[in-house]
């Protein structure tokens, strides 16, 4: 069982890899990339060679290409301390056109063009434009390099980025003494409160282990997951962190800031991160925060995107096993009459009628009732979820009494069925010992995949009761060419489904010791 673990592992993580390389491959390769500009506002706004080079920016944040202004590259030999900052300012200075630059910037600008071509770029000047002898509105003169990113590279820059550790060197400016603190009195409860903590300086995170009284009671900044950052549907934010983070309205409570200071706020002094400095632009943070550890998160009421996907997925899971197995085993013991006739037209109806149908129907129908056909994270009433767990138990449920049905009246015609009713046994034992244990198996290998798949959402379902899930975001990233939320999303699925696969794997085989994963040579 071990080498068959350890070999379908390795299967899936290059399955999941090659669904990333064409998903990239048909995102950066087969796409136009100016579509990414086609619900910009900024872009409509712009002109000249300011719309140029906004362009070029826009597709170096996307992971199109990798662009280097000729102003960035005159700062990195100041950085190098080759050049002083009085010499980038009048070296930064080109003329409007090529023949307009003074001695000293052509020579550095022909440096500049060498230097990037040598290394595969293609460097691009546009002259100013002009208009009644004046320079047009953008249309300020431009230099700068790019050269088009190899998806080998891109793929390989995504794959190791997947996982970040957090270090004392982090932070590049002098913060002090660098290094990792351990306490049994958390900081941020006042430090009269007996609750283990270890704190960094010179990390990103302040904290990196430490204990609250929500699940799962321990957490860790010490390792990130980054899916990728998103650009359009929530900008900046990384869709790993942009899925779990939680929603709704602001929680206040009595906060002890690392100054002493104590107030009414819904700052979370647990996500506190590094922002160089902030503590000296702020007058609040100067009274709360002791370091420049001032960015922090807030909590609040409800969810994460996660959270209520798997919430209302988990639910419909459970409810549809209770009812779909029950059902199942009824129409197959009563085959061909009136229950299995029953049976037999719901599964026709939810078959033959689209999704989107009668889950409007049965909204329709709940709203007549008095259920709440709409999600209201500041609700605390559990009605809310009654619709959207029916609406997603009812396919699973038809789903499951069909095959059941159907694997166990396969069962019940098979010659050892025959043989034991010739042994004396009775029907309650070919049952119980024989035919629903044999039937049961296929439907046990899709239990974890429908367990992991409540993480994703529905899609249809969490738009039509406006459930902020998960379920949407796919689609939405689609629709607003979000290409790192693309990525990071695929990224996600196609790990859940090869999880879910091998864990159905070792539950089938659990529940049938016939079923053994090892091989051995003949």
């Amino acid at each position: 069982m071990t080498k068959y673990l350890l070999r379908r592992l390795l299967h899936g993580f290059v399955s999941v890899i090659i669904v990333v390389v064409i998903v990239m491959l048909l995102i950066y390769s087969c796409l136009d990339r100016q579509l990414i500009f086609a619900q910009d506002p900024v872009y409509t706004q712009l002109g000249n060679n300011q719309k140029t080079v906004y362009q070029y920016r826009k597709w170096e944040d996307y992971g199109y290409i990798d662009y280097v202004p000729y102003a960035e590259w005159l700062q990195s030999l100041a950085d190098s301390g080759e050049l002083n900052a009085e010499q980038v300012s009048a070296l930064a200075a080109f003329g409007q056109k090529a023949t307009s630059d003074t001695e000293d910037v052509a020579a550095y600008v022909a440096r500049f063009t060498e230097y990037y071509e040598s290394q595969g770029y293609s460097v691009i000047r546009l002259d100013a434009k002009l208009a009644k002898k004046k320079v047009a509105p953008g249309g300020q003169q431009q230099l700068f390099a790019f050269k088009n990113r190899p998806l080998l590279g891109r793929l390989w820059n995504y794959l190791t980025g997947l996982v970040s550790v957090d270090n004392i060197h982090y932070v590049k400016e002098d913060i002090g003494q660098r290094g990792l603190t351990f306490t049994w009195y958390d900081p941020a409860y006042g430090g009269n409160t007996l609750s283990p903590a270890i704190l960094g300086n010179g990390t990103l995170h302040k904290y990196l282990l430490y204990m609250d009284h929500h699940f799962p009671f321990i957490h860790q900044n010490l390792a990130t997951i980054n899916l990728g950052k998103s650009y359009t549907v929530n900008s900046g934010v990384d869709v790993f962190q942009s899925m779990n983070a939680p929603q709704g309205s602001y929680v206040s409570s009595m906060i002890t800031y690392p100054s002493g200071l104590t107030e009414m706020s819904a700052d979370d002094l647990h996500s506190a991160t590094y922002s160089p400095g902030s503590r000296e632009a702020s007058l609040v943070n100067k009274d709360r925060f002791t370091d420049d550890y001032t960015s922090v998160t807030t909590v609040k009421n409800g969810l994460s995107q996660i959270g209520y996907s798997f919430v209302i997925g988990i639910i419909s899971v459970v409810l549809s096993y209770l009812l779909g197995v029950p059902l199942g085993i009824i129409m197959a013991r009563k085959k061909d009459r009136l229950i299995d006739k029953i049976g037999t037209v719901y599964i026709v109806f939810i078959i033959a009628v689209p999704s989107l149908a009668y889950i409007f129907l049965f909204k329709a129908i709940g709203y007549n009732l008095g259920l709440p056909t709409t999600f209201n994270m500041d609700s605390g009433s559990w009605l809310m979820y009654v619709l959207p767990v029916i609406s997603l138990s009812l396919p699973s449920i038809a789903t499951l009494m069909k095959w059941l049905r159907r694997y166990m009246i396969d069962q019940m015609n098979s010659d050892y069925v025959k043989f034991a009713r010739s042994g004396g046994l009775s029907e309650r034992e070919i049952f119980s010992g024989h035919i629903l244990k044999n039937a049961i198996i296929p439907l046990v290998h899709g239990i974890p995949g429908t367990v992991l798949g409540a993480l994703v959402g529905a899609i249809i379902t969490e738009r039509v009761y406006v459930v902020p899930g998960a379920g949407n975001l796919l689609t939405k990233a689609i629709n607003m060419y979000d290409n790192g939320v693309i990525v990071g999303v695929t990224l996600f699925y196609a790990t859940l489904s090869v999880i879910s696969i091998i864990l159905g794997d070792v539950l089938m085989s659990m529940v049938d010791p016939r079923i053994n994963f090892t091989s051995k040579a003949r």
